[in-house]
């Protein structure tokens, strides 16, 4: 497409803990790039669980508008295989490892997901202070807030983050039971009843 850089942007999501919000944010941010019709693809990094391989299939098999999700052992090998993309999504494994470095080394943007507990955020902090320390820059990186169950959470959560020196997103994704019922159905949370969504499509835009 004219306009469109020639590199590939790379957008990982990282986390020290499991169960923050990886893998909703990832097909959240395919789902959206795919709907404007852009080239966009999800490289699930866990082996084990491929939550975003196996949410394909669901998707595939209720008719959905596809979106491209193909598994990868290695993050240098999600990496080298992003030059055919507009967006690379890379979704990786829970808990820090050579991995996650080389990710954040490469990335556009690093996203890191968390709740509002400290048992979520300090993790989320201490593996930021791990990278930046590795050389990744601070500005690339940045926390979305998730599975938040009150404005307060939510605004303890980001003065928590900020203090600490790392930008927030706009928006977060509320702890909803229609969330987790679209993703069994396969759907993105942002495409299930618009009502819900307001936070969600800020932090989307952010």
């Amino acid at each position: 497409m004219s306009g469109m850089p020639s590199q590939p942007v790379i957008v990982g999501f990282v986390s020290q803990k499991g169960g923050t919000g990886k893998s909703t944010l990832a097909r959240a941010l395919g789902a959206v790039v795919a709907h404007a019709g852009l080239r966009v693809r999800i490289a699930d990094l866990d082996p084990q669980q491929q939550t975003v391989l196996e949410w394909d299939k669901t998707r595939q098999k209720n008719s959905l508008e596809p979106i491209e999700v193909e598994a990868f052992d290695t993050a240098a090998e999600a990496i080298e295989s992003a030059d055919h993309d507009e967006l690379l999504i890379v979704d990786a494994p829970a808990h820090a490892n050579r991995g996650t470095l080389e990710i954040a080394q490469a990335a556009t943007l690093i996203v890191q997901p968390s709740g509002a507990s400290i048992d979520d955020l300090r993790p989320a902090v201490l593996l930021f202070h791990e990278l930046v320390a590795a050389g990744v820059p601070r500005e690339r990186l940045v926390v979305a807030l998730c599975r938040i169950l009150s404005q307060g959470e939510e605004d303890m959560a980001r003065a928590y983050m900020t203090k600490a020196g790392y930008d927030v997103l706009p928006g977060c994704i509320p702890e909803r039971t229609a969330y987790r019922e679209a993703q069994n159905r396969g759907h993105a949370v942002t495409e299930i009843k618009k009502t819900l969504n307001a936070k969600v499509d800020e932090l989307m835009e952010g």
